[in-house]
């Protein structure tokens, strides 16, 4: 097997979406195929890992296969504990999803250095937005890209010297507001002319719903909505949101995920 393809979800703010959209993307890619190792790097809150964990159950109470990928919480936190899990988790996948502690953390800033796909999502507010750029208070012109967008080029610029290969960044605007604002359009500016300045793509995320706060004792996906009982246009309108999210991702390889698909996976 060849080196697998490496998504690092990474945001050092919390409350974005972050392990959702991560285990969310995991899932989807095993539906389409593909052998997904998912690495926590998260020892104290493992909530991607509880995820997944919470779907082992599910599939036990069922006895029922649903799509799934290999994971563990790196116990170790160390370079050499981080190489070694990744080593386990390529033995087996062609795709390995990480998702970073919401901090500053050193094993999270080695394992953006592996990053193919660097994803960071934010929900849609200034507030989200500072931590890759500041704008001005009174025409909300981007002035400057902040530390984290200087960190990123810094570890683009790392693995491009080490290994050749080029990181593709992508933001994700999780929780768009479902009417629109002078906030949302703003915001929305600000980020393309980000974009530009930053090398980073930005895409829509997963929207603002109590879904997924829902999915998450059962381990289940907006993938699984045979498991999920009575589904509403809710369960249906997010679904598809989720489907043109891993569509703006972008992954070498990557299959469509189309409806008969999804429904033989769950």
């Amino acid at each position: 097997m060849g080196q697998p393809h490496f998504i690092v979800f990474a945001n050092e703010k919390g409350g974005t979406g972050k392990s959702t959209t991560a285990v969310h993307t995991a899932i989807a890619l095993a539906a389409s195929g593909h052998r997904v190792g998912a690495l926590d790097l998260d020892q104290r809150q493992r909530t991607m890992a509880r995820y997944l964990e919470n779907r082992d159950a599910t599939m036990r109470r069922l006895d029922k296969q649903l799509a799934y990928a290999r994971y563990e919480v790196l116990e170790d936190q160390s370079e050499l504990g981080l190489k070694a899990a990744v080593e386990r988790l390529s033995a087996e996948c062609d795709v390995i999803v990480i998702d970073t502690p919401g901090r500053d953390d050193p094993i999270a800033r080695a394992a953006i250095l592996k990053a193919d796909t660097l994803v960071t999502p934010m929900n849609d507010s200034f507030v989200d937005l500072d931590l890759i750029g500041q704008v001005h208070p009174e025409n909300f012109k981007v002035t400057k890209p902040s530390f984290y967008a200087e960190l990123i080029w810094n570890s683009r610029t790392q693995r491009a010297k080490a290994t050749g290969r080029s990181v593709d960044w992508v933001v994700l605007r999780n929780r768009l507001q479902h009417i629109d604002s002078h906030n949302l359009r703003r915001v929305g500016a600000a980020l393309d002319e980000l974009a530009r300045r930053v090398g980073v793509r930005v895409i829509p995320g997963l929207g603002e719903r109590v879904i997924y706060r829902e999915l998450f004792p059962k381990g289940l996906t907006l993938l699984d909505l045979a498991e999920l009982g009575e589904v509403g246009m809710g369960h249906i309108t997010a679904r598809q949101e989720l489907r043109e999210m891993i569509a703006g991702l972008a992954i070498p390889g990557q299959a469509e995920i189309d409806a008969p698909k999804a429904a033989a996976a769950g």
